[in-house]
């Protein structure tokens, strides 16, 4: 690899004062590491910057993934004047010397793209500022933010720009940016194999956390090569990707949920860990199996929920880290339980129903006539009380008269259910033969 490094030694003498990742910063888009589905030959930035139509654009990443670099990039592509600045630290008096800027200068025949960083912590006032400028052509946006746009942008700076969706960067891709960092630097790693595969994966697919960690690994001086365990022991795994209020958040809930309701306990614990080293509060994660417990077994299994809070109720009592054991069990019960989400929806059946039928009044057959009025109004009259049938069952009506018996829990043949539906249908046979001889 001797060719590799030539004339290293000047180079970092010229530029070692800079950061790895500015020096390492592309000059041209075919040289951005990854992102092909938006930088790709047929890919949607490819297609607009060769027809001439680069519009307004949200980019949406995780951090580390090339967003302020494709911004530059496109300025320099397009001969437009580029201009940044983060929602973080500029308001509304920065922002009209931005767009006044911009008008002087379209004037004068140059147009201006606005990269605008963290464009989610604007308020909804601030984001409708770029409106008229965006529409006039004062300013070509573009946004970046490692949120979901579709929650945190207003849907009028949505309709006015195109989404384009970064994602993070495989280990492979990674593995090409640390190459042109060893060139950069003039020398190679002192890594063996798995210890070179250990750095990769503590960047988290993050290639600005990447370059960070090779700087600091590229600047000891050691002999031969670290193993894994020398790496582990001088540098700390970089902390996952999470923010509790954030996108993250509600994907990995998200992921959480869809493999208990799958019936996947390995893929479920899996998720359930994420969210515990990402800093997920014990409590919030006791409070939603709980949920999927009632939700997705239901009564199939009516223990699931007692498992659910004692499983919270143990967690209160032991606190962390030990409680989180007690969690973990739930979710592994939950998991493996048979699925029903027939209470579900025959609550959200009745529900509707409710809403649809007003004000409509009980049958008077079932009312209480406490009074001597109420008794001439029929109130009580004809209940059949159900513990003189012989079978325990009047099979009487209990919906508003004017209202049609609608058919809203439909157990499933699973679990507890298939107790529950033979139950059922032995009292539909009933009422129907109560009906019938009626």
């Amino acid at each position: 690899m001797a060719d590799l490094f030539d004339n290293g030694a000047a180079r970092v003498s010229e530029t070692s004062h800079r950061p790895l990742a500015d020096r390492l910063r592309p000059k041209a888009l075919v040289d951005v590491i990854g992102q092909q589905k938006v930088l790709g030959p047929d890919a949607p930035l490819t297609t607009m910057l060769s027809s001439g139509t680069l519009s307004s654009l949200i980019l949406w990443g995780p951090p580390g993934v090339g967003k302020t670099t494709i911004a530059r990039l496109l300025a320099d592509e397009t001969d437009l004047h580029f201009v940044q600045i983060s929602a973080i630290f500029s308001g509304v008096p920065e922002l009209r010397k931005v767009f006044e800027a911009a008008r002087i200068r379209r004037q004068n025949g140059q147009g201006t793209l606005l990269f605008v960083d963290e464009i989610h912590r604007f308020n909804k006032a601030q984001q409708d500022g770029f409106l008229p400028h965006m529409e006039d052509g004062t300013i070509l946006l573009v946004g970046a933010t490692t949120e979901n746009p579709s929650f945190e942008l207003n849907a009028a700076v949505m309709s006015r720009a195109q989404v384009m969706v970064l994602e993070r960067l495989s280990l492979a891709e990674l593995e090409l940016l640390a190459q042109r960092a060893e060139k950069e630097l003039g020398k190679a790693l002192p890594l063996d194999g798995l210890a070179r595969e250990a750095l990769l994966e503590m960047a988290d697919g993050d290639g600005r956390a990447l370059l960070n960690l090779i700087e600091q690994v590229s600047a000891w001086k050691v002999e031969g090569k670290l193993d894994t365990a020398a790496l582990g022991s001088r540098l700390t795994r970089r902390a996952a990707q999470y923010d509790k209020s954030g996108d993250a958040h509600y994907n990995l809930i998200s992921a959480l949920h869809k493999s208990v309701r799958g019936s996947d306990p390995d893929a479920a614990l899996y998720w359930f860990a994420r969210m515990l080293e990402g800093g997920e509060d014990p409590r919030y994660l006791a409070r939603r199996i709980t949920r999927m417990a009632v939700e997705d077994i239901g009564l199939a299994d009516p223990q699931a929920q007692a498992v659910c809070l004692q499983s919270w109720e143990t967690y209160e009592r032991l606190g962390s880290p030990e409680g989180e054991l007690a969690l973990a069990q739930a979710v592994t019960y939950l998991a493996l339980a048979p699925k029903s989400n027939a209470a579900y929806v025959a609550y959200k059946g009745a529900r509707k129903a409710a809403k649809e039928t007003g004000s409509e009044p009980p049958p008077k057959h079932i009312l209480n006539a406490p009074t001597k009025m109420m008794k001439e109004q029929g109130y009580g009259e004809g209940y059949a009380y159900d513990h003189d049938a012989e079978d325990g069952f009047s099979g009487q009506n209990y919906f508003p008269e004017t209202m049609k018996r609608p058919v809203l829990y439909a157990p499933v043949e699973r679990g507890f259910e298939r107790e529950l539906k033979k139950r059922l249908d032995y009292f539909s046979k009933l009422r129907t033969r109560r009906d019938d001889q009626g």
